[in-house]
């Protein structure tokens, strides 16, 4: 069984982690939405919340999971038999990022790390950008799913 996970913090999911999401469900039996906690950083959600929007929002679809995880991801790969990370680029910075991170993966254990480019229509969308809109009262319903902007109404 072809088992990933894509980790992340999902404060709050974007469409842009739904576009990569949704890409790479034919490559992958099982995608595990692994949420790290990171007890040293402030939220916006409580990881409750955050565990029901991306269940809300791909309830639809057997393939995907959702769990929660401390500690190395590598780790958890392991403890979940997860053979693939999956990770969304948007542009040059986030890939010379995530080089770093996947090279100290491949020093860690035998896990592959597999890159998808997000759609050009998200590409701009991140999650800290979304907060930032969230703070000011801006309108951010067009960068996250309905199950995100039905929690801030």
């Amino acid at each position: 069984m072809r088992k990933a996970i894509f980790p992340g913090s999902f404060d709050p999911i974007t469409l842009g982690h739904v576009d990569v999401i949704q890409r790479s469900l034919p490559l992958f039996d099982e995608l595990v939405i692994a949420i790290g906690v990171n007890s040293n950083k402030k939220y916006r959600f409580s990881l409750d919340q955050r565990i029901r929007f991306i269940e809300e929002t791909f309830s639809q679809e057997s393939k995907i999971k959702v769990q929660s995880y401390e500690g190395l991801t590598v780790n958890f790969c392991q403890e979940i038999g997860a053979k693939f990370i999956l990770r969304g680029l948007r542009n040059p910075a986030d890939f010379e990022f995530e080089k770093s991170i996947t090279h100290v993966n491949r020093t860690l254990s035998e896990i592959e790390t597999v890159f998808l480019l997000t759609s050009s229509a998200t590409a701009f969308i991140s999650s800290s950008i979304v907060r930032e809109v969230m703070h000011f009262n801006g309108d951010y319903s067009s960068m996250v799913p309905d199950a995100v902007t039905h929690e801030g109404e």
